[in-house]
């Protein structure tokens, strides 16, 4: 068995199924992670699908997530990318924001209001930055509960009316017990601080209608006994822990509602999309790894030591990260996969009929092992092409693209990009196909190898390329059929 997981994600539709119509390949797409069955009686007589007991985060209570070449989903969880994003922010914003967006407008009369108090835990965090948002999109006012002053004026510049420092109070965790009179007594001088405190920062004796709660055990005695006569505690995690203790009278006497939620439906998800595309919404997106620093941008979450906002890791651009000489071989491998033939049909442009022959750029156009990367660029824009074959006395080696000629500049001044050569950046000797190979073989070929382009070579002789495939011709092919 096996696990695929990450849920975010934004990229282009290479498949669609045969009963989906909400999207077409092309497209470019951002994902949300709720997943449920269409047969579900639940699903089939229009309730909130996220109750159905079909319903599983895509990513992390299923298979095939984001952390990988292609990502397979349910058709609902595609919606339209907002293009005034760049793609890894389009991927950073989607699960925490939908999130929010439920956890502040899903519940009926308690859905946040012009002039209600917000009292968002975490606020510099990947579900606060979005609850301050979306709660001051909606004329709510915002207040941010922090660690550092630091995070006190990112949250001020997210539209957040002010912060509270959690580290001036003591008294988190589980609740001191009814009966200890001095313990429970320190414990609640302390609760009408923090609650003075949020008087502090609105200039008036005014309590949040609506706790944005996450933190859990630490935290939900406090969110309860601060919340408005009539107001509501959502919370949507337990990260501090899952003991949570409340007393009982302020919830029953005041008629305080202490909700669950859990990710978001369809239109929530579409809702929170709008909010984003019409930039009243930002993704916060603070940093970018590479493919190979997944590790560390989990590690840092494990730690609670990332940055700001939300992050993104790049899993389709990560060939070229760091200038590293690569080891050279006399002559291109032989075929190491069998292709499926499939005589082409003149009427059918789908992708999984099209072959290698229609999206290759046919032809060899060549630059030597040490040629400077200016150099590459000008031969690949003077020849309209994305990609050229790297050569080394007179043997193919590698291949070289505008991909990889963006990447290496990335994290490098220009001078140390200008130091480098088509050798430093390649593709080092890829795999090879033959122009009859089904286009979705390929395509295959190369998610399993974590590879972005192919030699391909002459079907009774494969160390003799006669062209390049890369993903650019493929999506290019795919998006627009001839």
């Amino acid at each position: 068995s096996f696990h695929i997981g990450g849920s975010d994600a934004s990229g282009i539709v290479y498949k669609v199924g045969g009963k989906v119509s909400n999207v077409a390949v092309g497209d470019e797409v951002v994902l949300h992670c709720g997943t449920w069955s269409p047969d579900c009686p639940l699903v089939r007589s229009g309730a909130d699908p996220t109750y159905s007991p079909t319903f599983r985060s895509w990513g992390y209570e299923t298979n095939w997530g984001s952390f990988a070449q292609f990502a397979r989903v349910q058709a609902h969880q595609c919606l339209r990318r907002p293009k005034h994003l760049s793609w890894a922010e389009s991927a950073s914003y989607m699960l925490v924001g939908a999130s929010a967006y439920r956890m502040l407008t899903g519940w009926g009369r308690h859905a946040v209001r012009p002039n209600d108090v917000v009292l968002c835990w975490g606020g510099a965090g990947g579900l606060g930055s979005m609850a301050i948002q979306i709660a001051s999109a909606m004329g709510g006012v915002p207040i941010a509960v922090v660690s550092s002053a630091d995070k006190a004026e990112y949250c001020k510049r997210l539209g957040a009316k002010g912060s509270i420092n959690r580290k001036r109070f003591g008294h988190w965790g589980i609740l001191p017990h009814w009966k200890d009179q001095v313990g429970y007594s320190k414990w609640r001088a302390e609760a009408r601080a923090f609650g003075e405190a949020i008087w502090e920062v609105l200039g008036e004796r005014r309590n949040p209608r609506i706790v944005f709660e996450h933190p859990g055990e630490s935290t939900i005695p406090t969110s309860i006994f601060v919340c408005q006569r009539g107001g509501m505690v959502v919370t949507s995690a337990g990260t501090t822990g899952y003991n949570a203790t409340i007393d009982l009278r302020y919830l029953w006497t005041r008629q305080k509602r202490l909700q669950g939620s859990n990710f978001a439906n369809d239109d929530q998800a579409r809702a929170l999309n709008d909010l984003v595309a019409s930039k009243r919404v930002d993704p916060c997106t603070s940093q970018v790894f590479s493919w190979d620093d997944l590790g560390q941008s989990h590690q840092l979450m494990y730690e609670n030591r990332h940055p700001y906002g939300n992050m993104a890791v790049l899993v389709g651009a990560h060939a070229v990260e760091k200038s590293v000489p690569v080891a050279l071989r006399d002559s291109v491998p032989e075929m190491t996969y069998r292709p499926r033939r499939l005589e082409p049909i003149p009427s059918e442009t789908h992708p999984h009929r099209t072959l290698v022959r229609e999206a290759m750029h046919e032809g060899l156009i060549t630059c030597p092992v040490d040629a400077k990367l200016a150099e590459v660029a000008r031969l690949l824009l003077d020849n309209r092409i994305h990609a050229a074959v790297v050569t080394k006395d007179d043997s193919a080696v590698g291949v070289v693209s505008q991909t990889d000629l963006v990447l290496a500049r990335q994290g490098r001044s220009r001078q140390q990009a200008a130091a480098l050569t088509a050798g430093d950046v390649m593709t080092p000797n890829p795999l090879t196909c033959e122009p009859d190979m089904l286009l979705a073989d390929a395509v295959t070929l190369m998610a399993r190898r974590g590879i972005h382009r192919l030699f391909v070579t002459k079907p009774d002789n494969p160390r003799v390329p006669v062209g390049v495939l890369s993903f650019t011709d493929i999506l290019k092919r795919i998006a627009r059929p001839s």
